[in-house]
């Protein structure tokens, strides 16, 4: 690799560092980091595995001595970071692989290293193995769904062909399919989902329908995607028949 190379990857990888580290706050609760997420995926798809580990860690370890983060901004993280970049090699350029890689990377295996690393290191109490796969799960579907969206937009535009070639990581040829389309406005619901919760802490909106809003968006635009879904796909057959 040559020099110039490098140093555009550094530069590239302190930058989502940098916002990594900004932005984690954002509907942050203890074992749930949607934003983290977002930018492991991203780091993986722009930078590879291998970067994203390393982003994942120094974000990981700058929050801990800067924000009083628990050990879990690195259990909750590195996994899926690393996993994210690998899966995304080995399906040849499938986001939803990444994303896929970074839901089983820190929602399943951060979230069972993390009860180890908060009993008998932090001396946390009334914990089990199980105690953060929920949480980080629900961290990683959130996220994981921002991420697809703005890569999905990125690769639709060749954009991200681009950044890729740019930074003279490995690049895929991108198309945009119907079941990407489907997955794409479903994602949507994950954004709704961050946008009330964020409105209903900021404003302290805690009555009547509030509480349940930001799940009944999620159930809306799943339902719009897989009627999109459905309208699209017997409009193919019809023509198919033709």
């Amino acid at each position: 690799m040559k020099n110039s190379d490098k140093i555009v990857k550094m530069v590239v990888l302190s930058m989502l560092i940098a916002l990594g580290v900004v932005i984690s706050p954002i509907l942050r609760v203890e074992g749930m980091c949607p934003m983290a997420h977002f930018i492991n995926i991203v780091c993986s798809v722009f930078l590879g595995p291998w970067y994203s580990l390393a982003c994942a860690t120094l974000i990981g370890i700058i929050r801990m001595i800067t924000m009083g983060i628990p050990p879990i901004a690195l259990t909750g993280a590195i996994f899926g970071a690393f996993l994210s970049g690998v899966f995304y090699r080995i399906s040849n350029g499938k986001i939803v692989y990444a994303i896929l890689g970074e839901i089983i990377g820190t929602g399943i295996i951060g979230a069972i290293m993390s009860y180890p690393v908060m009993t008998f290191i932090w001396g946390k109490e009334g914990l089990s193995w199980m105690f953060y796969i929920p949480s980080f799960i629900c961290g990683t579907l959130i996220g994981g769904s921002i991420a697809y969206i703005f890569l999905r937009k990125l690769a639709n535009s060749g954009m991200l062909t681009q950044i890729q070639n740019k930074l003279s990581s490995k690049s895929y040829t991108y198309q945009s399919s119907l079941i990407s389309d489907t997955l794409m406005i479903a994602a949507l619901g994950a954004i709704s989902f961050t946008a009330i919760e964020i409105i209903s802490d900021i404003f302290k909106l805690n009555n009547g329908i509030w509480p349940y809003l930001s799940y009944i968006s999620i159930g809306i635009f799943v339902l719009i995607a897989l009627g999109y879904y459905i309208i699209n796909k017997i409009k193919r057959m019809k023509v198919n028949d033709k």
